[in-house]
């Protein structure tokens, strides 16, 4: 009854009883059909990757990025509570200046360490169990501080910072949870929380200890190290990445050892990684030394009472908060990456040079303008450069892993040797 027009290079097609009728199209009508699916998959792919980057049933992404803003301020206000008040603890039972130096060097070691030990814990339990670790951690930290009545006891202090990674684990949950376009700025945003911990965690160290006595800020950060880990079980999801990538992650988790000289040479080959991360950890290095040294710098060589040094390291903090909360965003939206790295290596070099030259506090103070500048552009760019260069099951293991394995190679001797450091920096300034 119907007429149909087939094509000239149509064959029939008889079907057997029972048999699924299929249309038939001519080959490049079947070409166009299976691109059209091929996109409709890819966009379905898409739209599951970003459900899985929503928290489960628990809290919406941003409002897992405020807490985790908030958690962090507080785990470094107390975290800086402990380093404006360590020195004179130190000093109050007889240790000195070669003797701290040992105990920032088993500080640093410890956290060495434990940092490859914390990335690995988190691709395998998940983002909520480190965390959780970090802060509890923290708390047992502030609580041998507290009853440290002697050398000994202080030194044993030093152990739960093995585990001690509040920053860092909240690095993973901002990188998992933002787009490579929103994550410079989220990135900055977390530098917010750093200067927010050390504005109020150094002055409030320092009043507390001149008023209330030297242990006095340390049982206020076991109360709020463990009010973070409370917040961290019941508000933060247990994984932040997309179950696919994850179970990426674990498989070559479990498939290789916390010190896998492999996994370092694989990221190393990623394209641009292994420049970058080299001017990283090359041009921060001095400036890191410099800081590590500060409390005694500040106490021996200025001749600083607690309370001032909390101030000082207050006026860090302001101007950390107003040059990536005011400067970064801007320079970002109006130069390129690579434009501010060399900006922030050029500045680097300025520091070093006024640093060996500085006499007082004034000086001191003047300087702390470009090295505030170069540490937040630099650590900022580099690592949003970095997250950007890896798949996203990568950015763990790229920045908790590799980064510290390759800082304890760079300073480990000077690790080792920091009381001569500490000499060397007091006889350059005299």
């Amino acid at each position: 009854m119907f007429s149909t027009n087939l094509p000239q290079n149509h064959q029939p097609v008889t079907f057997q009883p029972g048999q699924c009728v299929i249309s038939h199209t001519p080959a490049n009508m079947n070409e166009g059909a299976s691109s059209g699916g091929e996109k409709q998959e890819l966009k379905f792919k898409r739209a599951i990757l970003q459900d899985q980057n929503k928290p489960e049933n628990m809290i919406q992404r941003q409002q897992v990025i405020r807490l985790t803003y908030l958690i962090t301020a507080m785990d470094l206000t107390c975290l800086f509570m402990q380093i404006g008040i360590i020195p004179y603890l130190a000093k109050s039972l007889g240790l000195d200046s070669v003797g701290f130096g040992y105990l920032q060097t088993t500080f640093g070691v410890l956290q060495l360490l434990g940092g490859p030990i914390f990335g690995r814990f988190a691709d395998k339990c998940g983002i909520r169990a480190a965390l959780t670790l970090s802060y509890l951690s923290g708390s047992a930290f502030f609580l041998l501080v507290s009853i440290s009545t002697s050398i000994p006891l202080l030194f044993l202090s030093r152990i739960p910072s093995v585990f001690m990674h509040g920053l860092p684990g909240a690095q993973m949950v901002i990188t998992d949870l933002t787009t490579p376009a929103e994550r410079a700025d989220a990135l900055g945003k977390l530098g917010l929380c750093f200067g927010i911990g050390v504005i109020i965690g150094s002055s409030l160290g320092g009043t507390l200890s001149t008023k209330f006595g030297v242990y006095f800020p340390s049982y206020l950060a076991v109360v709020a190290s463990l009010i973070s880990a409370m917040i961290v079980m019941t508000c933060i999801p247990a994984h932040t990445k997309p179950k696919s990538e994850g179970q990426a992650t674990q498989q070559r988790t479990s498939q290789s050892s916390v010190f896998s000289l492999k996994e370092i040479l694989r990221l190393l080959k990623l394209p641009g990684v292994k420049e970058v991360f080299l001017i990283k950890v090359l041009s921060g290095l001095p400036t890191g030394l410099f800081l590590i040294m500060f409390s005694i710098i500040s106490m021996n060589f200025f001749g600083l009472e607690a309370a001032q040094t909390g101030y000082l390291m207050s006026y860090f903090g302001v101007l950390q908060m107003v040059v990536q909360g005011l400067v970064i965003g801007r320079l970002t939206s109006r130069f390129t990456e690579r434009t501010l790295i060399m900006l922030s290596v050029l500045a680097f070099s300025g520091v070093g040079l006024a640093m060996a030259l500085m006499t007082n506090v004034f000086h001191y103070c003047i300087i702390a303008l470009p090295m505030v500048f170069a540490l937040c552009t630099m650590g900022i760019i580099t690592d949003s450069i970095l997250t950007k260069s890896v798949p996203p099951s990568d950015t763990d293991l790229l920045l908790h892993n590799l980064s510290e394995r390759l800082l304890a190679v760079t300073v480990r001797n000077s690790s080792v040797k920091e009381k001569n450091l500490c000499l060397l920096c007091a006889d350059v300034y005299n």
